[in-house]
């Protein structure tokens, strides 16, 4: 199946899908996926980078902080995949890998582990993601921004976690990232974040990537994503 395959990418996003997609589309068409072997994603929970890469034909590490064969082999056997990934329960801040990977993958992971302001966990976080890839591998990333104003009033009142998640600004995500190199960073989704059903989501989000995106600075944006290269020597 191709990515571009609405149903997939359904499956692959879950949330939001027409703004977080188009992570999905970027690394895509920025990857040469023939030189990409060996893949792990982090903070997996269901799976869907997994998915998304194991359908690639990749050697797949599906991983979250605890029981993630629990939560994504079912979701994988759907696609007939679960025998041909390995999941593995993987704190981010201590990945048991060097130099091991082609490809790392997270979506929204960032914010969890920086809970109740630890800047410094979410650096630990994306250093030891650069250990683990080879030399030339390359960190696929989409993370929740700050955003604007409206985005943190509705957070603190709507989003159960909203107080304790750290999101972060695109200053703190060029930081994170100095130890990469070939960084490449875009910024997407203004009102999809509002919508309250999927349905409506996806409404809000077709209006975001034909005319919101346009018309506002990268701050209000909800969705940071991007590629970054660990140096090769």
């Amino acid at each position: 199946m191709k990515t571009t395959d609405e149903r997939l990418l359904a499956d692959i996003i879950h949330w939001d899908v027409r703004n977080w997609s188009q992570a999905v589309k970027f690394w895509d068409r920025h990857v040469d996926w023939s030189q990409v072997h060996t893949c792990l994603e982090l903070g997996g929970r269901e799976g869907g980078l997994a998915l998304w890469m194991a359908l690639k034909g990749k050697s797949v590490v599906c991983s979250d902080l605890m029981d993630v064969e629990r939560t994504a082999k079912e979701f994988h056997r759907k696609y007939q995949l679960d025998a041909a990934i390995r999941y593995q329960d993987i704190d981010a801040t201590q990945i048991p890998y060097e130099n091991e990977f082609d490809v790392i993958a997270f979506k929204s992971v960032l914010g969890g582990i920086g809970r109740n302001g630890n800047k410094r966990a979410q650096q630990v976080a994306i250093d030891q993601i650069h250990k683990a890839l080879k030399p030339g591998g390359k960190l696929l990333f989409a993370e929740n921004l700050t955003a604007s104003g409206f985005h943190k009033f509705i957070r603190r009142k709507f989003v159960r976690w909203g107080d304790s998640w750290r999101y972060v600004t695109l200053a703190e995500v060029d930081e994170f990232l100095s130890n990469f190199t070939n960084v490449q960073i875009r910024t997407t989704g203004v009102l999809g974040a509002f919508g309250r059903t999927e349905r409506q989501r996806r409404a809000f989000g077709a209006i975001d990537q034909t005319i919101v995106n346009r018309i506002t600075p990268a701050r209000w944006k909800y969705i940071v994503f991007g590629i970054a290269e660990k140096p090769r020597g």
